[in-house]
């Protein structure tokens, strides 16, 4: 289905099942009920901040049987991935062999600033694009350029904290590097398209400069800061920073792919969106290992929430409609992404809605270049394959097994 060919009414209402959520949420205060300025007017506004407890509503009930599925009674610290234990100081024997898979995947994707050519790119930004299409591409990349440090300050203050397995430690510390590189060429790609230096600060300040950024930032501080929550709870939050907040601003980057314009910007989606795709699999991955695991209904609340403030982000504060995109479609996308997400959480799908963007199931990452790409962006280490094919581990009890890979990157 085509964007121009098909009309989808979205509708931002919370559904039945996240009503106690919402009503405690952000969304319904007054500070956040009013509404975001469209295009062309994003000023700078001062108020008070919900607090945490505003935010995040305590459970009618403590009945851990509604809170929690699997090993509901076990408490946080008991939780074999948290544990403290001495063995988080050495890798060998490996315990954790999928999320050491996964670890060694991140780690053969590497990527830096420097292969990002934006030679061509000045060009499009001058001469090809609209006052609108300019416009939206600053935002979303000042979205995106605070939204990586906010990962980080999560993944810095609580999850390398929290966790004690060696193996997810190891992703957590390789995850903070390339978020690393993903704010370098966000600060870079804005550096180089704006040029005008106080229009330059109002975007890299943006998630105090910007009212419709902050408010999709401060979401993602609330949970760094809240501590009532569980850590699988946290996990299901920023797998949705990273797999909901991001995926609405990559399908409208990859909109302009489509249309041939800015290889490098494009290029770097690529490349960044695979990153991002992988870590929010990780997320899921952890979340499977947990014994005790938030139950489906709060796994369904925090993904609802996340959903309705990014459709208001991308069809009301900084409408898709500036790229000439369908922003009842991107409604519609954000849905299927976040069902998606829903069933890897271990959730049935809520929305139940179809990708309506064929575009982006003609997204591959499996070697195939265009005419504007100097590599392919499911790049990784030449390497890799065939060390991972004989990288020889002990399990617990002695026996030597080989680490493969199935997957072609």
């Amino acid at each position: 289905m085509s964007p121009s060919s098909s009309v989808f009414f979205c509708t931002i209402a919370p559904s039945p099942a996240s009503t106690d959520f919402m009503s405690a949420s952000p969304l319904n205060s007054p500070m956040t009920k009013k509404k975001m300025s469209p295009h062309p007017s994003m000023m700078n506004v001062d108020s008070d901040e919900p607090k945490p407890e505003e935010l995040f509503a305590e459970e009618e009930s403590e009945d851990p049987t509604k809170k929690f599925v699997g090993e509901v009674y076990l408490p946080e610290d008991q939780e074999p991935l948290l544990k403290e234990s001495k063995r988080r100081f050495v890798l060998f024997p490996i315990q954790y062999h999928e999320i050491w898979r996964m670890y060694k995947k991140a780690e053969a994707s590497f990527w830096t600033v420097e292969e990002i050519d934006l030679s061509h790119d000045l060009t499009d930004w001058n001469d090809r694009l609209n006052a609108n299409e300019r416009y939206f591409i600053s935002n979303v990349l000042a979205f995106f350029a605070a939204s990586d440090g906010i990962v980080n300050e999560n993944l810095v203050e609580r999850f390398s904290n929290e966790v004690q397995a060696a193996e997810a430690r190891c992703f957590y510390g390789f995850q903070i590097m390339i978020e690393n590189i993903h704010s370098e060429t966000y600060s870079l790609l804005i550096d180089t398209y704006i040029k005008d230096p106080d229009e330059r600060d109002h975007l890299l300040n943006a998630i105090t400069s910007i009212p419709c950024i902050k408010k999709k930032a401060d979401w993602a501080l609330r949970w760094i800061s809240d501590k009532t929550s569980v850590f699988g709870e946290r996990l299901v939050a920023f797998a949705a920073v990273e797999g909901i907040f991001f995926s609405g601003s990559f399908a409208s980057i990859f909109w302009l792919k489509k249309r041939g314009l800015m290889p490098g910007l494009t290029f770097s989606n690529e490349l960044i969106s695979r990153d991002e795709g992988m870590h929010t699999d990780f997320a899921c991955l952890l979340l499977h290992h947990l014994k005790r695991r938030p139950h489906p209904n709060t796994i369904l609340k925090i993904i609802t929430e996340a959903v309705t403030i990014e459709q208001e982000f991308l069809s009301v504060a900084l409408p898709v409609s500036l790229i000439g995109m369908n922003a009842s479609l991107m409604c519609q996308y954000i849905e299927f992404v976040a069902d998606r997400l829903l069933v890897s959480l271990g959730n049935p799908k809520h929305y139940n809605s179809s990708n309506p963007f064929d575009f982006m199931d003609l997204i591959s990452l499996q070697g195939k270049t265009n005419f504007f790409e100097k590599r392919v962006s499911d790049y990784s280490k030449a390497n890799f394959h065939r060390s991972s094919s004989g990288v020889n581990v002990q399990s617990e009890n002695g026996t030597s097994r080989v680490f493969t890979l199935d997957e072609d990157f």
